[in-house]
């Protein structure tokens, strides 16, 4: 199997300054051919389209913008219209997987009430990404650190939610600093299902910074990753602690790529 690295470069080579497009730039001379970043409607698509183009980059994933509630149905409407006019937005880039999140627990909403709605909701979106021909990334986040009214903080219950869209345009985003946060392990939640499984997001525990700063036991999180089969883009989506290169150097060299 072979596992490529992405940089995140809405975190990664903040010395390269604040536009992305040079941060494309010091990703390639680091030796990344992919490159991913949040939302979109802030930063210089434009520039950042050439600078992909003219150094032979990709980008990996970005967010769908604005954010909107999948388990909210008054926002459902308006998630269908971020999910459009994202993928118009990354025509640009290259049409790559977008990511989407579940949004916030609805004061006085059930747990299955909301997971009903979230139903509905991504089978709207995948819906249009299936007639785009565009990915859509879940991804679940941890509920007890960032983001503690976070509705969607289980991969199972995210692959069980994937499982029950059944479209082959919805995949999963597993961001393993997340699943750590939650004590999930990697064979836990993924095994049997990894062909649902897109995108791999890297981090370590504590302080979301390089890959072996943390808890996390690399060597064995990436080796069940490689045994259930996953042979895709791990994103390094953390705080550097290191100056540029010195800080992805390493972290590649923390999980063997």
């Amino acid at each position: 199997m072979t596992l490529s690295p992405a940089a995140c470069i809405e975190w990664l080579f903040p010395q390269s300054g604040p536009d992305l497009s040079d941060r494309v730039v010091a990703a390639k001379k680091a030796g990344f051919n992919a490159v991913e970043f949040h939302l979109w409607r802030d930063k210089p698509m434009s520039r950042i389209a050439q600078a992909l183009t003219d150094h032979g980059v990709r980008v990996s994933s970005f967010c769908v913008d604005p954010r909107r509630s999948m388990i909210d149905p008054a926002e459902h409407d308006e998630l269908v219209q971020a999910v459009r006019d994202s993928i118009e937005a990354g025509k640009a880039l290259g049409s790559p997987p977008m990511i989407v999140a579940s949004g916030f627990n609805v004061p006085g909403m059930t747990h299955e009430e909301q997971h009903a709605n979230a139903i509905v909701g991504l089978r709207r979106i995948a819906d249009v990404a299936e007639e785009a021909g565009v990915i859509l990334l879940l991804e679940p986040l941890n509920n007890r650190v960032e983001l503690p009214l976070i509705y969607l903080s289980s991969t199972s219950q995210a692959l069980d939610l994937i499982e029950t869209v059944d479209s082959p345009n919805l995949r999963l985003l597993y961001d393993m600093y997340h699943s750590a946060v939650m004590e999930e392990s990697v064979p836990g939640v993924l095994e049997g299902r990894m062909h649902l499984v897109h995108h791999v997001q890297v981090a370590d525990t504590k302080g979301r910074h390089e890959p072996g700063t943390g808890d996390i036991d690399w060597d064995a999180a990436i080796s069940e990753l490689v045994r259930m089969g996953y042979d895709g883009a791990i994103g390094f989506e953390y705080l550097p602690t290191l100056p540029d290169d010195e800080s992805t150097s390493t972290a590649k060299a923390r999980i063997g790529l």
